[in-house]
């Protein structure tokens, strides 16, 4: 995966609670090949109206934000069912970083997966955040290295799991994670085979 480090880019706002994985993709363009991307379906029944035509009203949709990296919205972003083409959807639109006060667990741990960053931010802040983008701003700044995020004048922190802001700076998977731990894994698979050499698997001959 690409490291994530720092993002200028973008930011789209998305004053909405409880935007949950059937919104974000729905279930019906899943039986699709990844390999058609995803992007294209993404809040696809918020964005469109019946005959597909785009919402005026949409952020996404406004004039301005078409290419947007960074997604601003409320709570509980990513509830629902644990299905990870949500976040492709969101991957194959370009959005690197959804920030909002909190996640659906599964949505968060498939985001950063998937190269995505999932930034926790207060309420407050995040309403911040939310009315400067409504108040024209358009560019946003997000240091992973120093959990902060920047537009224009207003500066907020936020919070990410140690272990995944570990694994995006790296652009590590899980099995590199395990892999930067290889050294320590091999020590003690060693003090632990002088201590209990009866637990060591048989040889076969």
């Amino acid at each position: 995966m690409q490291p994530f480090t720092t993002l200028t880019g973008l930011a789209c706002p998305l004053p909405l609670t409880g935007v949950d994985t059937d919104q974000l993709i729905p279930a019906r363009f899943m039986k699709r090949s990844r390999a058609e991307g995803y992007g294209g379906y993404l809040l696809y029944d918020l964005r469109f109206d019946e005959g597909g035509a785009p919402r005026p009203d949409f952020p996404l949709n406004a004039p301005g934000r078409e290419g947007a990296q960074v997604l601003v919205s409320r709570r509980n972003f990513g509830s629902g069912s644990s299905r990870e083409a949500a976040v492709y959807a969101l991957a194959d639109y370009g959005i690197r970083c959804v920030v909002a006060p909190s996640f659906g667990d599964i949505f968060a741990s498939n985001a950063v997966n998937n190269g995505l960053l999932p930034a926790r931010v207060s309420e407050a802040d995040g309403e911040s955040l939310i009315a400067a983008l409504e108040e024209g701003g358009r560019a946003l700044s997000v240091d992973l290295e120093n959990c902060r995020i920047v537009i224009g004048n207003l500066a907020v922190s936020f919070e990410v799991d140690p272990v995944w802001r570990t694994k995006l700076l790296n652009g590590w998977d899980d099995i590199d994670l395990t892999l930067s731990q290889a050294g320590a894994i091999k020590a003690f698979v060693a003090t632990d085979a002088a201590a209990r050499p009866w637990a060591a698997p048989r040889q076969s001959r």
